[in-house]
């Protein structure tokens, strides 16, 4: 049997390519900006205000100037969480790596971290 085009493509008309491809560069833009927004973000809080939001894509350490001093935020690999911290009992140093959703408060010098990341795809009632 012959290789034959089928009669419905050779049926398209230039119009119907160019709907084509809105569509399709629409489903690409789509699915880009889903996973852009599961992107996790880190809010740090200084003295109950925003004092700066990062991506947990990019490995840094930020300084954040509280009234005891200097808290040292680390974001490594994906995760965030309290390095340093100028309080006596260290407790949000202690409370490691912040879980997608959790959140550190380091109270005496004002300096909260917030995992804004989410732990779920999708949440079954």
């Amino acid at each position: 049997m012959p290789s034959q085009v089928k009669p419905h493509v050779r049926s398209l008309l230039p119009g119907d390519w160019l709907i084509l491809a809105a569509g399709l560069a629409l489903v690409t833009g789509l699915w880009l900006q889903r996973t852009d927004s599961l992107d996790g973000r880190v809010i740090i809080r200084l003295e109950g205000r925003p004092f700066a939001e990062a991506s947990l894509r990019l490995n840094r350490v930020i300084q954040v100037p509280g009234p005891l001093g200097e808290s040292q935020v680390e974001i490594r690999d994906g995760r965030v969480r309290v390095a340093a911290d100028p309080s006596p009992r260290q407790l949000c140093v202690r409370q490691g790596w912040i879980p997608p959703g959790g959140a550190a408060v380091c109270l005496p010098n004002r300096v909260a971290v917030e995992n804004a990341a989410s732990g779920y795809d999708s949440l079954n009632y």
